[in-house]
């Protein structure tokens, strides 16, 4: 019985074989017509989301995004660029969104006074957004719309 599979093998290596050079090069929306093996031009920088609008989070726990533009942050072990705008302290004069309680709890879900070392680095889940078309589609549906497409029995 192992011979099918082995003779399939055999047919797929023998197709491969006789393709031509040419149709090796992959052409999608994403690569261009960049063979596989080389490395093709960087993509151009696109502007970044700059405004004070708060985007709408897909599901349960999703980190939310940056809507504005980071360029030139410092957010390393020296300091926290964030921090000027989402602290505590800093919230009623910025008008900014105050870092998450969850971001003042040590590993052992005891709280701090000030952020967590482990909640310091902000574009580890966070992230800006650029103005660009999605290169693939997307039919990502969130989980408001899919509970309220279904019927109390869990049927549509």
């Amino acid at each position: 019985m192992v011979r099918k599979p082995v003779i399939l093998l055999l047919a797929i290596l023998a197709i491969a074989a006789s393709l031509p050079a040419s149709a090796q090069t992959v052409s999608s929306a994403l690569r261009g017509a960049t063979p596989l093996n080389e490395e093709g031009p960087a993509a151009p920088m696109t502007p970044m989301r700059n405004t004070a609008e708060r985007e709408i989070r897909n599901y349960p726990e999703q980190p939310p995004v940056i809507p504005h533009s980071i360029d030139g942050y410092q957010i390393d072990i020296n300091g926290n660029k964030c921090l000027s705008c989402h602290a505590r302290a800093r919230i009623a004069e910025s008008g900014a969104p105050m870092v998450s309680i969850t971001h003042f709890m040590d590993r052992d879900g005891q709280f701090l006074a000030s952020v967590s070392p482990r909640r310091f680095f902000c574009t580890e889940c966070h992230v800006p957004q650029n103005l660009i078309t999605p290169p693939v589609t997307n039919d990502f549906v969130d989980i408001d719309t899919m509970l309220s497409r279904a019927s109390p029995g869990g049927r549509r």
